[in-house]
């Protein structure tokens, strides 16, 4: 997650130097300097500055030196970032190096003085050199991140489910497809967990790569802050032949009106492989005794969800908004990478302040879905910025759109339906995950 304060203004004249923050010190953390590190971490966030010891030793094992930046005045830590290696999984499902951004903080003392530019200049250059395709970031504010080259790739939409009004079957005690849903521990979630991800990861475009240490702090095996861990319920749905297909965790109220219950189901995480799996764990969640709401995690804005329930109305959508942005480092690998609805060429003027990926590329997409790019002298059909292709990479945004948004500017006529008809998705992306 990241958290900023907006751009820089003009600096006075007659203090133009300490204004904009160019005597402040940007550089990497030093090891004995990672506890103030995390300290300006937790005051960024508006979390307690009084950091546990505990706290500090567990959210130190991510902290690597040389990827993790921090603005120091004077000696005190005022703005940090952090980033980390991911793999994002494009259309069609190939696996992408991306620079994963995150812990993104300025002090309110110290805002508008240039400081996450800097800080995120130096990133995304030594990403550049590393060879990530792209960078990736769950933005807390819509405002901050366009400004470095990053769009809008994929949504997120949270529903409240009410149960009574479902109308599912009360009765409802288990699939009909065979297959069965089993509460499992901790330990089964770190077993079966990874290897479920995976195979989610490689059919959903927009998923990233968890480290064996997100299912350990989805377990309470390491533990973040100071606050106390409250173990949720796991369940398993596993198909007929005895195959793990999905997978929840989940907590649960204790409310009571009249001496009648209305708990709610708070799901914290639901991944799922098949349609059937999905069934079988929302029916599950919405068939526990004293349920009568369900809260979803965040999920992809055309979530089956709602029509698999027998009325679509009881879920009501809560949150929706943007979730993963994008910004594209190398154009002819993120474009090459992915897949294409069909054949088809287009010449894309991509414009990039930052300098690190802007030029002209012809894109060549073959009838069996595969594309090739390279830089071109040819005309341009579309002059997009680089924030622009990003929030298109993942086939959720389209190119009309963004020509009526004068967002994209249509240099040849008919180019943006061409455009869309390659690169849109008939499914949205989704990024189940937090960083």
């Amino acid at each position: 997650m990241t958290r900023d304060s907006g751009p820089a203004p003009a600096a006075p004249a007659h203090d133009a130097r300490a204004f904009r923050g160019d005597d402040i010190d940007v550089r990497p953390v030093t090891p004995d300097e990672i506890p103030d590190w995390i300290r300006a971490l937790s005051v960024g966030f508006l979390r307690s500055p009084a950091v546990s010891a505990d706290e500090l030793a567990a959210r130190s094992t991510v902290v690597v030196p040389e990827r993790t930046l921090g603005a120091f005045d004077e000696g005190r830590c005022v703005a940090t970032f952090r980033s980390f290696e991911q793999e994002i999984t494009a259309v069609g499902g190939k696996a992408v190096p991306a620079d994963a951004i995150s812990n993104v903080t300025v002090t309110a003392t110290h805002r508008r003085r240039g400081l996450l530019t800097r800080m995120m200049a130096r990133d995304l250059a030594a990403a550049k050199e590393r060879g990530d395709v792209v960078a990736t970031l769950i933005a807390a504010e819509y405002r901050i991140y366009g400004r470095y080259g990053f769009g809008p790739a994929a949504s997120t939409t949270e529903w409240t489910v009410d149960v009574p009004r479902t109308g599912l079957d009360p009765r409802w005690s288990r699939p009909v497809d065979g297959g069965r849903i089993d509460l499992v521990d901790a330990a089964e979630v770190r077993k079966s967990g990874p290897e479920l991800h995976e195979r989610l990861r490689r059919i959903q475009h927009g998923a990233v790569s968890r480290l064996d240490r997100w299912w350990q702090i989805a377990t309470g095996t390491v533990r973040l802050d100071s606050g106390r861990w409250t173990e949720p319920y796991y369940a398993v749905y596993r198909a007929a032949d005895g195959e793990v297909q999905g997978m929840t965790a989940y907590s649960v109220d204790d409310t009571w009106v009249a001496k009648q219950p209305h708990d709610t189901a708070t799901v914290e995480w639901l991944i799922a492989v098949t349609p059937a799996a999905e069934r079988a764990l929302w029916h599950y969640l919405c068939s526990i005794d004293w349920i009568t709401k369900v809260k979803t995690d965040g999920r992809a804005s055309d979530d089956l969800l709602p029509h698999l329930l027998p009325d679509p109305r009881a879920a009501r959508v809560t949150t929706r908004a943007d979730y993963l942005w994008v910004r594209v480092l190398d154009v002819v690998r993120a474009l090459e990478s992915r897949t294409y609805a069909g054949a088809g060429a287009l010449v894309l003027d991509v414009v990039d302040p930052g300098g690190l990926a802007g030029g002209r590329f012809l894109l060549e997409a073959a009838a069996d879905g595969t594309g090739r790019c390279a830089p071109t002298t040819r005309s341009a059909d579309l002059t997009l910025d680089v924030g622009e292709l990003g929030a298109l990479w993942l086939g959720d945004e389209t190119v009309t759109r963004l020509v009526a948004l004068d967002r994209v500017r249509e240099e040849r006529a008919g180019a943006a339906r061409e455009a869309d008809a390659l690169l849109h998705t008939p499914r949205r992306p989704w990024c189940p995950d937090m960083f």
